[in-house]
């Protein structure tokens, strides 16, 4: 019964983070630190439920339970969760008016419900019989997982959020049912407090400050890590739909196996940390801004293995139950302090995911070294010359790893040989787990020669911005031309060779479906035609602006705006000085401009592959054909690598009795004209209008819909992957 208690408890817990999440989307967007500082805010009300559930522990176990049922019954009152009805945030305030959103949407039922499981491990621990208790910290943790999961595999795609909403209401309900019926089994205990405590009871018994800091950093190495791997990932690596999922799920897995009754996996996975550690740093690092699967795979078991070395560290310092609660509540005091490194201080610190690095190094002087740390003892007996052994590696380390970045990657015998040489490098730093100052080192000297010191000296130069929406680097290729790109993903180009500086490049060229609709102004509106560009990048569609057409711009992070103002990119300052740019979310500052305003939209605000479903849904559309004439078109840019969203849109048109086509342009092999491969669909109400831009050729149909209609209660990519892409 108090393993069912704690797995609903936890389910429910961790089955709201993405609901809320997703509820936020039509306000938010999806950029990657929207889901950070919704984590932030979830350690924080983690925090004090934990602090809440420490603090009436003193009391009799009928009074802590007379409390919290008054506390969940309570925050009853505040549901069906339903999104706070809040002012949109001044540009540059998204990070501190998200966690407030968060806060304002789910504070008190979050607050409630997360004491369940200290308390609920406390309350167990009451009996005089009841052993340990620590292992039904893993069972909650079981929960968290399975409910993480259950959201994007089950809930999401199957019904609307006010369903959603319900139904965790209802969970709520039961919960509350259960936590009475694990009352009543100890009302037998009367007024007694905890009683007795674990079976095996750690040594040491004495809480001190050095044991409370250790705690705290074994606390928040991993939850840091957690929050920088899915930053680095959809970042510096892939951006992938769900990806932010896989890190958290790990990361409550890991508690599972650490807190385990049995720690033979817990062991083993001790044991080889140390490796994983080296191996798996020194390929994510490698492969910063080269999207790939197998760095992918690399930094998922990094955070996993040493979350759970960590966390067993964790568990093998616990105190006994009567000071369970304190524990936990160090715990989770440095699980927020991690998430507060990572998701607050690092987006405004750095300009880039440094915190990834700099958490591994910290990884690195926690991980156990146990097992390792005699080896060079036993060769060396002498600590002069073991001093010695060590700097003598670490410079070799070094050496090894600056001349492998070097090299280019070759396939065949000379793939091998580069292999061997990086397994050469990681068993000499192995050696030099020998003491941890050294293993620390050899960590940092890895990471700094396989990329490091060319990701300092980009940040040393300044060609790198970070904002709260994204990592933006301005640099010049080997062409000459000028390249604005956001992690893995290219947001534009600008050629630099005289006479066609101007001219369009990327996704946006002359054959483009963007292109195409640009040229075509004057004919389908005439030569006052009234333009909004939903997404500026690097500003290249300014450039099809005409004399006495109107443009508008719409951007949401300022520093993208930025390049353009400085004049790193001129098409936007040659091309359309006095047009405005509207800074702010595009589509509620679409919604208060006047009925008619334009007469071509082109939404162009999906700044990586990870989509921002709420530009994509019923009521996003409805806001777009409000805002345009009777015959105006909306153009989308829907490249994408991951998601097949030709269907969504199929659908759309179909639900809202528009006519659509779409045009997958591929440039000819062998041009220099900077245009890349660009997928643009067409919409319209007017049959006749749409016509008029199809008939160059080029336009096909849309094809069939697929899945439900997007609307902002409701929107899956799971039907529309492209699996194959992941590899």
């Amino acid at each position: 019964m108090f393993t069912v208690t704690i797995l609903t408890g936890s389910f429910l817990l961790f089955l709201v983070q993405p609901m809320v999440a997703r509820m936020a989307l039509p306000r938010l967007g999806g950029a990657p630190n929207v889901w950070n500082s919704a984590m932030l805010v979830y350690q924080a009300l983690l925090l004090a439920g934990y602090a809440y559930a420490h603090a009436i522990g003193r009391f009799p176990i009928a009074r802590q339970v007379a409390i919290h049922l008054a506390v969940l019954l309570l925050a009853a009152f505040t549901l069906p969760i339903a999104l706070a009805d809040i002012a949109p945030p001044q540009p540059g305030m998204e990070v501190f008016w998200v966690p407030w959103l968060f806060l304002l949407t789910v504070g008190l039922p979050f607050f409630a419900v997360s004491a369940q499981a200290p308390l609920i491990q406390r309350w167990y621990a009451a009996h005089p019989e009841a052993g340990n208790p620590y292992p039904l910290y893993a069972a909650s943790n079981l929960g968290s997982f399975a409910g993480l999961l259950a959201y994007p595999l089950v809930l999401e795609p199957l019904m609307a959020t006010p369903t959603q909403s319900g139904l965790w209401a209802a969970g709520y309900g039961l919960l509350i049912f259960l936590v009475v019926a694990v009352a009543l089994s100890r009302a037998t205990l009367g007024g007694t407090a905890v009683q007795a405590e674990a079976t095996e009871e750690p040594s040491g018994e004495k809480t001190g400050w050095r044991r409370i800091a250790l705690w705290l950093a074994l606390s928040a190495a991993p939850s840091g890590l957690m929050l920088s791997t899915t930053t680095f990932l959809t970042t510096d690596i892939m951006a992938m739909p769900l990806l932010w999922v896989i890190p958290l799920g790990l990361y409550l897995l890991s508690f599972s196996i650490a807190f385990s009754d049995k720690q033979v996996i817990a062991g083993f996975i001790v044991m080889i940390a140390p490796i994983i550690l080296l191996v798996d740093g020194a390929v994510a690092m490698f492969a910063a801004g080269r999207a790939g699967f197998v760095a992918a795979l690399a930094s998922i078991v990094l955070l996993f293995v040493v979350a759970v070395a960590l966390h067993a560290r964790l568990y093998a310092t616990r105190p006994s139950a009567q000071n369970l609660t304190r524990f936990y509540l160090v715990m989770s005091a440095g699980g927020a302090l991690g998430g507060l490194f990572a998701a607050l201080l690092a987006p405004v610190l750095f300009d880039w995911t440094w915190e990834h690095p700099l958490l591994i190094l910290a990884a690195a002087a926690l991980v156990p070294l146990d097992r390792w740390a005699p080896l060079l003892g036993r060769f060396i007996g002498d600590p002069r010359r073991m001093r010695m052994a060590l700097y003598a590696a670490l410079f070799l380390v070094f050496m090894g790893a600056s001349l492998l970045y070097r090299q280019e990657l070759d396939a065949g015998w000379q793939g091998a040989l580069q292999l061997g040489g990086f397994a050469a490098i990681v068993v000499l730093a192995m050696v030099l787990a020998a003491r941890r100052w050294s293993f620390v080192a050899a960590t940092l000297a890895i990471l700094l020669a396989l990329g490091g010191l060319g990701q300092l000296n980009t940040t040393i130069s300044g060609d790198r911005e970070r904002s709260y929406f994204g990592i933006y680097s301005a640099r010049q290729n080997e062409e000459g031309n000028m390249l604005l790109t956001h992690g893995t993903t290219l947001h534009g180009v600008q050629r630099t060779t005289e006479g066609w500086e101007l001219e369009p490049t990327t996704y946006y060229g002359r054959e483009a479906g963007i292109g195409l609709a640009m040229q075509a102004l004057p004919e389908l509106f005439g030569e006052d035609a009234r333009v909004g560009i939903v997404g500026l990048g690097v500003g290249t569609l300014a450039c099809y602006r005409q004399p006495g057409q109107a443009w508008t711009f719409f951007e949401i992070d300022p520093v993208v705006h930025d390049y353009s103002r400085r004049g790193v990119f001129t098409f936007m300052d040659r091309c359309a000085p006095d047009s405005p740019v509207v800074i702010g979310d595009a589509r509620l500052e679409i919604e208060q401009m006047a009925p008619a305003s334009f007469d071509l939209l082109a939404i162009d605000a999906f700044s990586s592959d990870a989509i921002p479903q709420h530009l994509l849904t019923r009521e996003a559309l409805g806001i777009y054909f409000r805002a345009l004439s009777e015959d105006g078109l909306v153009l989308f840019h829907i490249s994408n690598r991951f998601v097949q969203l030709r269907p969504v849109l199929a659908r759309l048109a179909e639900e809202g009795g528009y006519v659509a086509a779409v045009r997958h342009h591929e440039p000819v092999e062998g041009t220099v004209d900077a245009t890349t491969a660009s997928i643009w669909v067409a919409m319209a109400r007017d049959p006749e209008q749409l016509a008029k831009l199809t008939e160059q050729g080029g336009w096909e149909e849309l094809g069939d819909p697929k899945g439900r209609v997007w609307t902002d209660d409701y929107a899956s990519i799971l039907p529309h992957l492209m699996w194959g892409s992941f590899l």
